[in-house]
């Protein structure tokens, strides 16, 4: 298996390839509005690094939110066409699960994994100590995400984003593809279609003509 591997449902991007033992090749960069123009390099990069070309892949996985409409979009439809036009299986994954997967080893107890949504909200789900999904994924005010679970660590950018009401992340700040690359061959994620969990209508919508 050669399983090319990324998200882009937060401000980082991320990139890996797996070659089912280990990771041979990775990149990535930040830019909360600039997924559209860094996806593309990243993945070449990632492929270079591994001395890959496309055609040599049989895998792809992605991250599939939630997370805020244009980024997660641009990672979503890459992946769905790589997968059509190159053949490849495709496999979905929530981005909280692969935080949550690379957070559960230190953390020994249950946890929450929080990204930041924006509009001063986090989207958060809860997970047992094994990096198993006990509830969500939703989006909410992180004073009632603190309000329901105050006491229990928080992971991710939402809870450094918020700090001064989630105390700040525990784990891991943003997805790692090498990460969702782990939990797909390992077979130890839920996996999703290639859909985007939004969570809530994008911000441009059409105008009502009636």
């Amino acid at each position: 298996m050669l399983l090319l591997a990324f998200d882009t449902a937060t401000p980082a991007i991320t990139v890996a390839v797996h070659d089912g033992t280990s990771v041979v090749g990775r990149s990535g960069g930040e830019g909360a509005t600039a997924h559209g123009e860094l996806l593309a390099p990243a993945i070449r990069a990632a492929l270079d690094e591994a001395g890959l070309a496309p055609c040599d892949l049989t895998d792809v996985a992605v991250g599939v939110g939630p997370g805020p409409y244009t980024g997660l979009r641009v990672g979503v439809v890459t992946a769905l066409t790589l997968g059509a036009t190159l053949g490849l299986r495709t496999h979905g994954v929530c981005t909280l699960d692969i935080l949550a997967a690379e957070a559960a080893p230190g953390l020994g107890t249950e946890f929450l994994v929080a990204t930041d949504a924006r509009r001063r909200e986090v989207y958060w789900a809860r997970y047992a100590s094994d990096g198993r999904r006990l509830e969500g994924p939703s989006v909410d005010l992180p004073t009632t995400v603190a309000q329901r679970f105050g006491g229990l660590p928080v992971v991710g950018r939402g809870a450094d984003v918020h700090a001064e009401v989630l105390g700040g992340s525990s784990g891991p700040v943003d997805p790692s593809a090498a990460a969702l690359a782990a939990v797909v061959l390992a077979g130890a994620v839920e996996v999703l279609p290639l859909e985007p969990l939004y969570l809530r209508r994008p911000d441009a919508v059409p105008i009502d003509q009636r």
